[in-house]
């Protein structure tokens, strides 16, 4: 009988591929497989972008598998268990295989889905995270902008619609990142402006990619920002 492949979650960055580690680099080039989010549109996606130049498509299988955006709990359940099932059946061939993920792989990370789904479904499966750069760590860096010293207060939270929330988290803490801020700029402005704050945030978007856009925060009124944005707040 074949042995089962090893599931590796790779860290692969914020954006410059120059940001991965030696250990993630490492496994790109010895796993037969590499797995990466697929867009239904067939664009490649954010962290095949990033990786792109260390993989020759001819030598490698790519393997892209389709995370739908939807609430649809049916539609959700049905394409990840497919997707699962794709991944289990390259290491059930004994071949190792490496999913792709922009950032950490258990920050905020489409992989934990598929690692808690795959233990749950085939617990005979080694599982390896290799830990990556955040988006959080790049922004930090790009702004030159500490996040915490001493005994400061951090939180990450993803940007929700509830003023008052939002409000408490800037409140309750000497530095917030606020993820998935997009499609909640507008509130994220009024809360802002409200604690007389605007000119201690700081909005990036795709940062250290070549596609990275640092903000004016106070021209955001409206703008229709990218999902990979984030917010940083440091009182």
């Amino acid at each position: 009988m074949t042995n089962l492949g090893t599931l590796y979650g790779l860290g692969v960055g914020p954006g410059d591929p120059e940001l991965i580690t030696v250990k993630a680099f490492r496994i790109i080039q010895e796993s037969p497989v590499i797995a990466y989010p697929k867009k239904l549109r067939g664009s490649k996606s954010y962290a095949h972008r990033i990786v792109d130049v260390y993989i020759n498509p001819q030598e490698k299988d790519m393997l892209g598998l389709v995370f739908p955006m939807t609430k649809d709990e049916e539609i959700l359940a049905r394409e990840w268990s497919k997707s699962v099932e794709l991944v289990y059946e390259k290491l059930s061939e004994g071949k190792d295989v490496a999913f792709v993920t922009e950032g950490d792989p258990l920050l905020y990370s489409t992989f934990i889905h598929m690692m808690k789904l795959m233990q749950e479904k085939h617990p005979d499966v080694s599982i390896q995270v290799v830990p990556g750069i955040s988006s959080i760590n790049g922004t930090s860096a790009r702004l030159g902008m500490a996040l915490a010293d001493g005994d400061d207060h951090l939180a990450i939270i993803p940007a929700v619609d509830d003023y008052d929330a939002m409000r408490n988290a800037i409140e309750s803490n000497d530095a917030v990142v606020f993820l998935k801020v997009a499609k909640v700029i507008d509130l994220m402005l009024q809360v802002l402006r409200d604690l007389n704050l605007v000119k201690n945030a700081a909005v990036v978007t795709k940062v250290t990619s070549e596609e990275e856009v640092v903000w004016n925060v106070d021209e955001l009124d409206g703008v229709d920002l990218e999902y990979l944005t984030l917010m940083v707040v440091r009182k």
